[in-house]
């Protein structure tokens, strides 16, 4: 499997996001404590907002830990919205185009688990994208093919419906083909100002998925913690495991719900799949 992080707030290095904290992405590469692998050195990606609509993106099929590239680039890119993945594959190919984010337009997409048994839906699955978006598959892996579903299904007018749809389509084929729980995942998906993140699976035994507390009480509880105070009131990350051991810092995401962060507001919304 695989850990994400999903940040945004005011700038920041992301030196800050991925190095830095006590049980940073990076330390999760190597030494992931939540997770199904504890090594998830197949590859990572950066995606982030800078002064285009269109987002950037790094990635690599270097193990994160061992990539000088990564560090000299974090050291000296600033972004306010930062997505970033560190890959354990599930079966596919080590190759860049496999590596998380995925993008669409202004649209980035990452995901954490697997659509089970995916040769055998995978035809199915990938013949249901729209014929003006499969053309833009590059990789082999199941996210991507889910990440294309979604955009077909509306996820630039209604992502949390999208995803809905989505994943009602994969429970559908999969239990078609006879496969018991179809889909496992943690996803999140932005479009530079609003960030949705969904912790959902078939079997109901979901993937860790965690959301930080609001800023202004976290300062509150630690006045002496200046890494607090370099943060504004509406920077919130979501994350595959937290960060740090900062108590109250983090909460857990329940089973089938929906997160949404926008600005310095956060919401949690129940979350099924639509037939």
């Amino acid at each position: 499997m695989c850990r994400w992080l999903a940040y945004s707030g005011s700038p920041v290095r992301l030196v800050e996001l991925l190095y830095k904290p006590e049980h940073s992405l990076v330390m999760q590469s190597k030494h992931a404590r939540m997770g199904v692998d504890t090594v998830n050195g197949d590859g990572f990606g950066l995606g982030w907002y800078g002064t285009n609509e269109i987002p950037g993106l790094f990635l690599s099929t270097e193990p994160a830990w061992n990539d000088r590239n990564l560090r000299e680039l974090s050291a000296q890119i600033t972004a306010d919205r930062v997505f970033a993945h560190i890959r354990a594959s599930t079966g596919s190919a080590v190759q860049r185009t496999n590596c998380h984010p995925f993008r669409y337009r202004n649209w980035l997409w990452m995901h954490n688990g697997l659509i089970a048994k995916f040769p055998l839906v995978r035809r199915e699955l990938a013949l249901a994208v729209d014929p003006s978006l499969y053309t833009l598959i590059e990789g082999s892996t199941d996210s991507e093919i889910l990440f294309f579903l979604a955009v077909g299904f509306g996820l630039t007018e209604d992502p949390p419906a999208a995803v809905a749809r989505a994943v009602g389509f994969v429970e559908e084929v999969g239990r078609r083909n006879g496969v018991q729980f179809p889909i496992q995942m943690t996803v999140a998906t932005t479009d530079g100002a609003t960030t949705w993140a969904f912790r959902y699976s078939s079997r109901g035994k979901s993937r860790s998925l965690f959301h930080s507390t609001d800023v202004s009480t976290l300062r509150r509880q630690y006045p002496d913690n200046p890494q607090l105070h370099d943060l504004s009131d509406d920077s919130r990350l979501v994350v595959s495991e937290p960060l740090g051991d900062l108590r109250g810092a983090w909460e857990e995401v329940p089973e089938s719900t929906c997160v949404v962060v926008h600005g310095g507001l956060q919401e949690l919304r129940p979350f099924a799949p639509a037939a």
